[in-house]
C-alpha cells in the first residue's frame, strides 16, 4: 500500500470549498476529467480524459470535517480523505490523505509519483477555481 498526502491553507470560506470539492455534479473545473457520472447518493464514476473509469464508494461526508470514499479501477484499489479544518485566521486547511494499492508491478514501481502529480494537479485546479469564485 502506498500512502500521498498533501496538506494546503485556502484564504477561502469553509462552505465554498466544501460545496466545491464535494458537488460531483460541478466538475468542469477539474482539469483531468472528461466527466463524473452520478449513480446514487454513495456512488459516482469519474473517467479521466481519455475517458477511463474509476469507481468511487462514499464512506463518510461530515459537513467540513471529513470527506471520505473507497477508489476503485482496474489498476488501483484504495481509499481517499478529505480533512478540512477552520483555522482561527479564517482560513480553512484541507489535508488529502491517498491510501492505494496495486496489483501491477510498473505500477508499484510508479505508484506514488502518480498520487503526487494527482494531488499537485488537483489542489492547482482547485486554487484556479477558488479565483474565479471570489
Amino acid at each position: 500500500m502506498v500512502k500521498s498526502s498533501v496538506k494546503k491553507e485556502f484564504d477561502s470560506d469553509i462552505d465554498r470549498l466544501w460545496s466545491i470539492i464535494t458537488d460531483n455534479t460541478k466538475y468542469t473545473w477539474r482539469s483531468d476529467l472528461s466527466k463524473i457520472e452520478i449513480i446514487d447518493k454513495y456512488h459516482f464514476i469519474e473517467y479521466n480524459k481519455n475517458n477511463y473509469p474509476t469507481y468511487f464508494t462514499i464512506i463518510s461526508k461530515q459537513k467540513y470535517k471529513e470527506y471520505k470514499f473507497n477508489i476503485e479501477n482496474s489498476n488501483i484499489k484504495g481509499q481517499w480523505t478529505g480533512i478540512f479544518r477552520k483555522l482561527d485566521n479564517g482560513n480553512v486547511l484541507i489535508e488529502f490523505i491517498e491510501e492505494i494499492e496495486t496489483q501491477h508491478f510498473f505500477m508499484k514501481l510508479l505508484l506514488k509519483s502518480y498520487l503526487k502529480k494527482q494531488q499537485k494537479t488537483y489542489i492547482k485546479d482547485l486554487e484556479k477555481v477558488l479565483v474565479n469564485f471570489k
